[in-house]
């Protein structure tokens, strides 16, 4: 498998652990997987397994006490009631899975309901059960989080900081003096671009043409999309190029365009982690995350533009409905910027 083909690495290894937990889960819910497969990305399946094993888990704590997962069958999920699934639902502010107490917020029992769902309906699709109960449980109410982004001046220090390393640690800044560069190449890209994270740590060397400043992402389910960058951000990735191949120990087969000190692509984890590293420095209250900087673009562009399907397309969100919710605050700050801007009355020095 060569290195440079990240999103098929990725997925082999997605389907590798979707096989190790359907050996934890019921047997109709290999069919159930099987079933789904052209229409989901190996990602959303993967995810949908997680959340199946803790309501299959829940399922034989609290209704089928007597019976293993591995007992259930298709009669079982068809006697399952929608009380059944509220009482789920309940169970995940506060359960234990795994020797571990762990708990759901709004967002992440939408998600695990969503999962719930999609099995019930495949199988009442089909005609393997009679009834669909999931369907007659609402959604859980979910409040709108506030938008967290940077001020235009953070933006500044965030990504002078990364170049500089003030503030860091001693032992910090023995790090920093090797992955400068590169931080503020990610840091930069970030900021300029607003790609996902996914995107990011999926770069390869021949991603990038520095004649048009564009760039070739892969997005959510695999389609691919041309973004194009400023000179501030192409003078950011080619210092890096430079350092880059001025470095013996780069391997020749490495076609990973961000390396990690192993010299091996950066994971999601690590960039995660310098991110956290760089603004808390800068915004100590703020919790800036990857998908934080990526907000700070959407912010920055739509103010620029004012063109809410500009943002949408940029940031590659297949719906723009996503955008405005996303963006609403936006759209608010504007209103109460124009609010004093229509004038009913002449001030009387204008009637002169």
């Amino acid at each position: 498998m060569k290195n440079s083909n990240y999103y098929t690495k990725r997925n082999i290894q997605d389907i590798d652990k979707i096989a190790e937990l359907l050996d934890e889960l019921p047997y109709f819910c290999s069919d159930y997987f099987l079933g789904i497969e052209t229409r989901t990305s190996c990602q959303t399946r993967l995810k949908y397994a997680y959340d199946l094993r803790i309501f299959f888990d829940f399922l034989c704590k609290k209704k089928y006490r007597n019976l293993k997962v591995l007992d259930l069958t298709l009669e079982h999920l068809e006697s399952v009631t929608h009380h059944d699934i509220e009482l789920f639902l309940s169970y995940l502010s506060h359960y234990r899975f795994h020797d571990k107490h762990l708990s759901c917020d709004e967002r992440a029992k939408a998600r695990k309901l969503s999962a719930v769902r999609a099995l019930f309906k495949y199988f009442f699709s089909k005609g393997m059960i009679s009834v669909d109960n999931s369907a007659k449980v609402p959604t859980p109410k979910l409040h709108e989080k506030e938008i967290i982004r940077l001020e235009a001046d953070e933006v500044s220090e965030l990504i002078n900081i990364t170049e500089s390393g003030s503030g860091l640690t001693r032992h910090a800044i023995g790090y920093h003096n090797k992955t400068r560069v590169r931080d503020t190449a990610i840091i930069t890209l970030f900021l300029g671009t607003g790609i996902r994270i996914s995107e990011l740590v999926g770069l390869d060397n021949n991603s990038f043409d520095f004649e048009e400043n564009s760039f070739l992402v892969t997005r959510k389910g695999g389609n691919q999309a041309i973004l194009y960058f400023s000179d501030e951000v192409k003078y950011a990735l080619q210092e890096y190029i430079a350092e880059k191949s001025n470095d013996p120990k780069v391997p020749a087969t490495e076609n990973a365009f961000f390396l990690s000190m192993q010299y091996k692509r950066i994971n999601v984890r690590s960039v995660e982690i310098l991110v956290k590293k760089y603004s808390k420095l800068v915004s100590p209250l703020k919790k800036i995350t990857p998908h934080k900087l990526r907000s700070t673009y959407g912010t920055r562009l739509y103010n620029e533009t004012g063109d809410i399907y500009i943002v949408a397309d940029v940031l590659g969100h297949r719906d723009v409905n996503t955008t405005k919710k996303h963006y609403a605050a936006i759209t608010e700050e504007n209103r109460k910027r124009v609010a004093n801007a229509v004038k009913l009355r002449k001030e009387p020095d204008e009637e002169n």
